[in-house]
């Protein structure tokens, strides 16, 4: 078979990370071509990929051509509909007997054998999480993704919850769907005590000498961090003790109203200069992939309180690591933890204020989750899922 793969979001540290879809992206195609030396791949990559980058993910395999869209520098001129017509000409020159978009798009005029992975359907379930004009505006969310959904031969869903969002909102058959998890990968560092030794420039970057517990995501109303924030200054004004020498971190990209969760910031702090003489909480900015690695396998506990995910990828990580978890019990988030991590009802403050509690004050229970969450982890690989995308690709043969 010839199988496209649409890597124009991969990862890729040296020009733009690509957020999770890159990631998925990365580690797909990594697997895919260490399983596969039967069928030819050819991965479609815009010009502005560095060279390093994809011979990080190609690694010498034989059966890949490399191909790069030549007009990427003139898109913004394009108008829409030739833009498309030119990325679906292109595709037809290699003659593919199967089109994998793992971003969810396809070519407006693309009519091939086609596969596309849906991650998140947030913004049509959600649409109050989003800013006004970028749905209106958005020819992503209005026209493409739903085009796509009805013109792939097939969808993968990267979790139940997924599945059951796609027939909820377009109305896909069921069998039209492949449910597919995501793998979790760790790329350096045999366990948590290795990615430690080597947090150490992270630490210091960022000024971390206490002990701390983390949440990453984007600062946005959907991560639901200002549910956290609100149950420390009530622990605060309740038992302050359990909060002595310790620090709330907070790392990620500056999301839509990102002001409150520093306005909140901003309150906890004022409380905890009152009741503990310090401040507690601190916003580190982006971290780096490579370096959020580090920064959760040193923390005392991950939190994830987010009000939805497809997937819910940082908290698989954290538990790989054999850091206790406290997350959501909603949407696809139970499908990944299972009983390996605290789960909360995001929407009641008491119940996060609870699993805080828990945390802070008994170590046996961290220990528990510890080895709960390493357990559940081993149920997910990106060698799973690249096998299972393989056979979904031959059923297109």
């Amino acid at each position: 078979m010839r199988i496209g793969i649409n890597c124009r979001t991969i990862l890729n540290p040296g020009f733009g990370e690509g957020a999770g879809v890159g990631h998925y992206t990365y580690y797909l195609v990594k697997n895919l071509l260490r399983l596969d030396q039967k069928n030819e791949y050819y991965l479609y990559f815009d010009e502005l990929i560095t060279d390093d980058a994809i011979n990080d993910v190609i690694k010498g395999a034989p059966n890949v051509t490399i191909k790069r869209f030549p007009f990427h520098q003139y898109k913004k001129f394009l108008p829409f509909a030739y833009s498309h017509f030119l990325v679906t000409s292109f595709l037809g020159k290699d003659r593919l007997n199967v089109f994998h978009a793992p971003s969810g798009i396809l070519p407006y005029t693309f009519r091939n054998g086609s596969v596309i992975t849906i991650h998140d359907l947030a913004i049509y379930k959600h649409p109050e999480w989003f800013p006004e004009g970028r749905i209106s505006k958005s020819i992503s969310t209005k026209m493409l993704v739903p085009k796509s959904v009805v013109a792939a031969s097939r969808i993968i869903a990267v979790s139940q919850s997924t599945k059951k969002d796609l027939i909820d909102i377009f109305n896909v058959k069921e069998e039209k769907i492949s449910v597919i998890y995501e793998g979790v990968e760790l790329p350096s560092g045999p366990d948590s005590e290795g990615y430690c030794k080597l947090s150490q420039p992270v630490k210091k970057k960022h000024d971390i000498n206490k002990d701390y517990f983390l949440t990453l995501g984007t600062l946005e109303p959907r991560k639901n961090i200002n549910l956290v924030l609100n149950a420390l200054i009530e622990i605060l004004k309740e038992k302050p003790s359990v909060l002595k020498d310790k620090e709330y971190l907070i790392a990620g990209l500056k999301g839509w109203k990102y002001e409150q969760v520093f306005e909140k910031i901003e309150e906890v702090n004022n409380v905890a200069q009152e009741k503990i003489g310090e401040g507690l909480v601190r916003y580190l900015g982006y971290i780096q992939h490579g370096n959020k690695f580090p920064l959760i396998a040193c923390s005392s506990f991950f939190i994830f309180p987010s009000l939805y995910e497809g997937f819910g990828l940082p908290v698989l990580e954290a538990m790989k690591m054999g850091i206790p978890v406290i997350t959501s019990n909603i949407s696809s988030i139970p499908e990944v933890c299972g009983n390996a991590a605290l789960l909360i009802d995001p929407s009641k403050p008491d119940e996060m204020k609870r699993a805080l509690y828990k945390f802070l004050e008994d170590d046996n229970a961290k220990k528990d989750f510890s080895a709960r969450g390493q357990k559940r982890a081993q149920d997910f690989s990106w060698e799973l899922t690249a096998q299972k995308t393989i056979d979904l690709y031959k059923k297109l043969k």
